[in-house]
């Protein structure tokens, strides 16, 4: 029989979908908001489902661990080489990518139609009829070609967009018009329209955004970073931005989260901050990834989205 404890901070939903799945061999079904309260729990579980920051303060004290469901992509909390790694660590995929593209492209049709300065004539009561751009024919650079980037790609598909992806060694996405690896990525950047970063947090991609990068860029270009904070070289960011070397950019994710009020980001011009609200976890399509894995794991089946401790992904 099954023990499975939910543990994130909003833990009433996920209780909610799991109980209505009947999922078989499910003796015990508790949640915790935090890490404290999990502990009152007890230690006899052996599947955790919840919030990895919270699940890394329990994970000494669960000797019966064998899985752990994040509801996150991200799992960099429990990817400390210091911690435990005994046991199957699943994140989320394939959830994310219709509401990264509507984060994403609602910013570059935001750019290039030029909606912000249209509304600033208004306010100014001026006349603004001069032409805007499109996205058709321009060239998008995509750090990162997963799940996520595959449904981006796919979505400047369908605008008419050139798609350039940069990974380590996949070429599956087929709405990508040219890849580049490893020592390619000053090529692929060069001349690109639009650069989004939806890379995850390993030692190779932290600060892959710095200011070489940007430089390869021209003046023009727009950044968008929906990956993660530690991609970027802030200064370097900054300083384009600044200088005029970069027309916009837009983060999601950033190094330090919540940005402390004297970060410099806060005054930086043509620069937009969305408070990693690009793509909320919904807990019907997080419980709906759970449950497949959870009939998987008692049927003996392998899980899916498994992370490579060693690879951070």
């Amino acid at each position: 029989m099954t023990h499975v404890m939910i543990l994130t901070r909003h833990p009433e939903e996920y209780r909610r979908q799991l109980e209505s799945a009947d999922l078989p061999s499910l003796e015990k079904l508790e949640v915790a908001k935090t890490p404290s309260a999990a502990l009152v729990l007890g230690d006899d579980y052996e599947v955790v489902f919840g919030e990895p920051a919270l699940i890394r303060e329990i994970l000494s004290s669960l000797p019966r661990l064998r899985w752990v469901q994040s509801i996150w992509a991200g799992v960099e909390p429990l990817l400390d080489p210091s911690l435990r790694r005994d046991y199957a660590l699943t994140n989320v995929r394939g959830v994310f990518g219709g509401l990264m593209s509507e984060f994403v492209f609602g910013y570059l049709l935001l750019h290039e139609r030029r909606m912000l300065l249209r509304f600033q004539a208004q306010q100014e009561g001026r006349w603004d009829n001069s032409i805007t751009g499109t996205l058709q024919g321009r060239t998008i650079g995509l750090l990162g070609v997963g799940s996520i980037g595959t449904a981006l790609a796919s979505t400047a598909r369908h605008f008419g967009m050139n798609v350039r992806g940069y990974t380590r060694s996949s070429e599956t996405c087929r709405d990508v018009d040219l890849y580049f690896h490893g020592s390619g990525l000053a090529d692929f950047a060069s001349g690109l329209d639009y650069l989004v970063n939806v890379l995850p947090d390993t030692a190779k991609t932290r600060c892959i955004v710095d200011a070489s990068l940007l430089d390869r860029l021209p003046a023009h270009a727009v950044f968008i970073n929906v990956g993660r904070g530690v991609a970027v070289d802030e200064l370097a960011l900054i300083e384009a931005l600044r200088k005029g070397r970069l027309a916009m950019a837009v983060l999601d994710v950033f190094e330090q989260e919540p940005l402390p009020p004297e970060h410099v980001f806060w005054h930086t011009p043509n620069l937009y901050m969305t408070f990693h609200t690009s793509a909320p976890s919904v807990p019907a399509d997080i419980s709906r990834l759970f449950i497949e894995n959870y009939h998987r794991y008692t049927g003996g089946q392998p899980l899916l989205h498994c992370v490579d401790f060693e690879r951070g992904y």
